[in-house]
C-alpha cells in the first residue's frame, strides 16, 4: 500500500489516515489506487463497525489530487485516464464501503479531498475548516465520479457555486449548506469526531448495515420494487431477533 495512506484497527474502530502533510495530504495517483485497496480491505472485514478518515497534520484534511504532477510533465490521454479511473475506484470504494464512514476534517478541505469527505456517510470538521474546489482558473476540471458524491450529498446549485465561483466556505456555511454534519472547535474535532465513530460502533452492525444500503437505495429514483420490501421485511425480521430489546435483562 502507498505511503500516502495508511490502516490502523482498534477494535472494533478502523482508521484510514492521508499521510502527507508536508503536501497537505495530497494524493497521486498510488495514493488514490492504496486509498481504493484500504477500503475493500475494511469493507471485507467482520471485526470492523465503523471506519474514521483523517488528514495527517492538523492543517489539512486533504488538498486532494497532486495537480503539480501534471503542471511539471504533461500527461498522455491514458495517463489521464488512468488517474481519472483510481481517484473513481477510491471514491465508489469508500460510498461502498459494508461500515459506517465518518471523516473527522482538520483544517483545509478541497478538490478532491472535498471528494473523498463527501463520500463518506458522516462529517465533521473544526471551526477554522474550509472547503471548496478552486479550480476553474486552473484549466482542470473534475469527473463525472469526482462530482457525483458532491452533487448527491449537496444538489446541483450548491456544487456548481463551489465550481465557477471558486472560492472557500468556512465551516459554518458547509453546515448550513448541508456539506458537514457538525462543527467542534478545532482542539475538539478530532476527540468529537472518534465519540460519534465510536457511538457508531456499539450500534447493531447489522442494523448500520441495511439502513446504509436502504438510504443509498432511494438515492436512485425508481420505485422500490416488491421484492426489495420483502428484503427489508427480512432485514427488519434479522435484526430484531439477533439484537437484544434496549433495557431487556441478559
Amino acid at each position: 500500500m502507498s505511503s500516502e495512506v495508511h490502516i490502523e484497527v482498534t477494535h472494533p474502530i478502523a482508521t484510514v489516515r492521508l499521510d502527507g502533510p508536508d503536501r497537505h495530504n495530497e494524493m497521486d495517483v498510488e495514493g488514490w489506487r492504496a486509498l481504493r485497496e484500504a477500503f475493500d480491505e475494511l469493507s471485507d472485514r467482520d471485526d470492523v463497525a465503523c471506519v474514521a478518515l483523517c488528514g495527517t497534520g492538523g492543517p489539512a484534511f486533504s488538498a486532494g489530487s497532486d495537480i503539480g504532477t501534471y503542471a511539471d510533465e504533461p500527461e498522455t490521454l491514458d495517463d489521464a485516464r488512468a488517474y481519472s479511473e483510481a481517484i473513481g475506484s477510491a471514491l465508489a470504494a469508500i460510498q461502498g464501503c459494508k461500515a459506517p464512514t465518518v471523516a473527522i476534517i482538520e483544517g483545509i478541505c478541497v478538490g478532491g479531498g472535498l471528494d473523498i469527505a463527501a463520500s463518506c456517510d458522516l462529517r465533521v470538521c473544526g471551526e477554522s475548516s474550509r472547503f471548496g474546489a478552486p479550480i476553474n482558473r486552473s484549466g482542470f476540471t473534475m469527473s463525472y465520479d469526482e462530482l457525483a458524491p458532491l452533487v448527491r450529498l449537496l444538489g446541483p446549485s450548491p456544487v456548481l457555486e463551489l465550481l465557477l465561483g471558486g472560492e472557500l466556505i468556512g465551516a459554518e456555511r458547509a453546515r448550513r449548506a448541508g456539506l458537514v454534519n457538525r462543527v467542534y472547535p478545532d482542539i475538539a474535532v478530532v476527540e468529537q469526531g472518534y465519540g460519534l465513530v465510536a457511538r457508531i460502533a456499539a450500534g447493531a452492525p447489522l442494523v448500520n448495515l441495511w439502513h446504509k444500503r436502504f438510504v443509498h437505495r432511494l438515492l436512485d429514483q425508481t420505485p422500490v420494487t416488491q421484492e426489495e420490501r420483502e428484503v427489508a421485511t427480512a432485514a427488519f425480521a434479522t435484526a430484531a431477533f439477533a439484537t437484544p430489546a434496549s433495557g431487556a435483562s441478559s
